[in-house]
């Protein structure tokens, strides 16, 4: 697992257990691993600059945006 993934080892089994669900260990590992795919790139999404973008009004999303 990556060290920006080790947070998950944290909060993924104290969320669980915070909504009563009961995780074995296969379940665990599970998130773990996609955890640990998701968690770098969903960060770097956050991270993006996006206030001087003006949105898109109407939107086709069946398209590429434009502008």
């Amino acid at each position: 697992m990556t060290e920006s993934a080790a947070p998950g080892e944290d909060f993924i089994p104290a969320g669980l257990a915070a909504l009563g669900i009961e995780a074995d260990e296969t379940d665990l590992a599970v998130m773990a691993a996609f955890h640990g795919l998701i968690w770098a790139p969903l960060t770097e999404l956050l991270a993006l600059e996006t206030e001087g973008v003006a949105p898109e009004r109407c939107p086709d999303l069946s398209k590429a945006p434009e502008g």
